[in-house]
């Protein structure tokens, strides 16, 4: 049987693995490799951050950190990396240069452009909950909608091409069609 990795273990190896660990999750101890994304899961998250950036820069209310670690379940050790984490307490910034989060974001932005991610999500948002991530949106660059699962309500609510995504109450005043989120880059025409 094999050995299950502790996450210090996990990020001193991490770049010994596949694509240099940059796919690499671990799982209950056991180290995963997911499958690279695809264009539109860098469309998206471009599009996110640009948009989150603005926002940022409007409200000055918290930051963006963009495949950071979140340790969600220890013995055996869990890390996942979703898309974007955003962070509104504590000192701006403070976990940009981590590889893992050292404190709880208020939300978790995960991409289901893999079948990997698609095939793992509902252990992935129990993860979550579990952490005490309050809120979490799940973007599907396929089906372009985005769902956004609420921690406190524990409702689900979806949100489709036409409609607008709002960022309560991870974001308040944050606005974006959904449409926009997966639009390609102007220099991309």
């Amino acid at each position: 049987m094999r050995r299950l990795m502790s996450s210090q273990e996990f990020l001193e190896q991490r770049s010994e693995l596949p694509d240099a660990g940059q796919w690499a999750e671990l799982i209950r101890g056991v180290p995963v490799s997911l499958n690279p994304p695809d264009l539109e899961h860098g469309t998206t998250v471009l599009n996110l951050s640009k948009a989150l950036s603005k926002y940022v820069h409007r409200t000055l209310h918290g930051y963006a950190c963009f495949d950071l670690g979140i340790h969600v379940e220890h013995r055996p050790d869990t890390i996942l990396f979703p898309a974007i984490s955003y962070f509104t307490q504590g000192e701006r910034f403070a976990e940009t240069d981590n590889e893992i989060a050292s404190t709880v974001p208020n939300l978790v932005i995960e991409l289901l452009s893999t079948h990997d991610r698609r095939g793992t999500i509902n252990d992935r948002i129990t993860a979550y909950r579990r952490h005490g991530i309050p809120s979490l949106w799940l973007v599907d660059p396929i089906q372009q909608s985005v769902h956004i699962v609420n921690q406190i309500t524990t409702a689900t609510r979806r949100f489709e091409v036409n409609d607008v995504l709002q960022g309560e109450p991870a974001l308040p005043d944050f606005q974006i069609t959904v449409e926009h989120l997966f639009a390609p880059p102007e220099w991309a025409n």
